[in-house]
């Protein structure tokens, strides 16, 4: 199809960051193909949606069809011209969704960038690859360093999506940092299915360390914050990095899943117990402000009652900063598909809900540490009577926030410095500290 003039397209992303970054540089090669696009659909007509979609677990899977058919729906009432499908759901059931959805224009997988914008906009500009339309506010951004991954984690199907671990060069990473910088990013998120793998493929070692101390070098940027970084052979040379550069932020984000060495095992893991509670120990020791974010599964198969009370006595104990956690999806394809799901959805789900009362009374009890303290926030946003930023422990989205008072005029984007003076369980309640002004 030949691209029209004034053709507008919609990007709807689904799923993680890593799809976010997908769709950000798929919205800047339209748009350097002179089409008018956006990360939403015009309100009177849009010529054509693409949904970035994900297929990571059932609920994932459940909300990229619904999307999928809530935008043929509108196909048909005649607000959208044509309906493209892409990402990781696409990559897994390209077959099934072509015969249960023929209504879709196109399917497209996860490495098929060329061919849609082939198929929209008539022509791929290859010099102009680098080119992002933001979709986060214009001070942060996320850097996805690495595609695929190498690991072989038994719930885990994005292998099987992603393909294969292939990292960025180096350079093009610094200069992809140093294009956002001049769009006036300030904090980068590092993000990859596996940061810690990163160089391995490429440099044949661990590269993230030496990637860091490039990427603290580029002006602008004020904050990098590292997410998925791998417990199993951690590069320890890492966390010597974060206390020698005051740009990385003093926060990592690790998914340790568990903590039962029977059921890490089963995971394949590469790590056990003894090993995940020495790797915590280390990161603390050697960088004693590091705020520690973490993931965890409850019900994975063959979980018993003394194995789940072994991982909430393991939270007890470490009193994580931040951490989120999921009941396990029976994914097919996977290895733990050939393992009985034997623990029901509705025990899988209470355990969930007990991990996370346990994280709430944690989180309460360090946010009310704060109170009295002086910490520098970046604003995020505002509504009418805060300010919304966060502290370098603190990731947007996912992690606590701190609600500044309107007393003093901030910028969205800007940096300051802000007195706690309340806390609730995820909230940290503030105002400018004017003596820092």
């Amino acid at each position: 199809m030949k691209a029209k003039q004034n053709y507008h397209i919609g990007l709807v992303t689904l799923g993680c960051a890593k799809n976010q970054v997908d769709s950000e540089f798929l919205a800047g090669r339209f748009r350097a193909s002179g089409l008018e696009t956006s990360h939403k659909l015009n309100a009177s007509y849009t010529d054509a949606v693409i949904i970035n979609t994900c297929g990571f677990i059932l609920d994932a899977k459940e909300e990229s069809i619904n999307t999928i058919l809530q935008y043929i729906e509108m196909k048909k009432e005649g607000s959208i011209g044509q309906v493209f499908a892409m990402g990781c759901l696409t990559q897994r059931y390209r077959g099934e969704l072509q015969k249960e959805i023929p209504e879709l224009d196109g399917i497209f997988g996860v490495n098929e960038h060329e061919k849609i914008v082939e198929t929209v906009a008539g022509k791929y500009r290859e010099e102009l690859v680098g080119e992002r339309l933001l979709t986060t506010p214009s001070h942060y951004a996320y850097l996805k360093i690495s595609e695929g991954c190498d690991r072989t984690c038994s719930f885990c199907a994005i292998p099987l999506i992603r393909g294969k671990n292939v990292s960025k060069p180096i350079e093009e990473l610094v200069q992809e940092t140093e294009n956002l910088a001049a769009k006036g990013v300030k904090e980068l998120i590092l993000i990859a299915q596996d940061l810690t793998y990163y160089g391995l493929d490429r440099y044949k070692k661990r590269m993230l360390a030496p990637l860091l101390k490039e990427l603290v070098r580029v002006n602008g940027i004020e904050w990098i914050r590292l997410h998925y970084t791998f417990p199993a052979q951690f590069p320890l040379e890492v966390l010597a990095v974060m206390q020698q550069e005051p740009k990385i932020c003093n926060y990592l984000d690790i998914p340790l899943q568990h903590i039962n060495t029977q059921l890490l095992q089963s995971m394949h893991r590469g790590i056990d117990k003894e090993g995940t509670l020495a790797l915590i120990n280390t990161i603390r020791k050697e960088v004693p402000r590091a705020a520690l974010r973490t993931t965890l599964i409850a019900g994975y198969p063959g979980e018993t009652e003394q194995q789940f009370q072994e991982l909430k006595n393991f939270v007890k104990a470490t009193r994580f900063e931040r951490m989120g956690a999921f009941p396990y999806s029976h994914e097919e394809d996977t290895p733990a598909y050939k393992l009985q799901d034997d623990v029901p959805q509705e025990i899988k789900e209470e355990r969930v809900s007990e991990l996370m009362e346990l994280q709430q009374d944690i989180s309460l009890e360090l946010n009310r540490q704060k109170t009295g303290k002086t910490m520098k926030v970046i604003i995020d946003r505002e509504d009418e009577e805060y300010y919304i930023g966060r502290t370098e422990y603190d990731s947007p989205e996912v992690d606590n926030e701190v609600l500044v008072s309107k007393d003093v005029a901030l910028e969205t984007g800007a940096f300051a410095n802000v007195h706690i003076t309340n806390a609730d369980a995820f909230d940290l309640y503030a105002k400018v500290d004017m003596e820092s002004r």
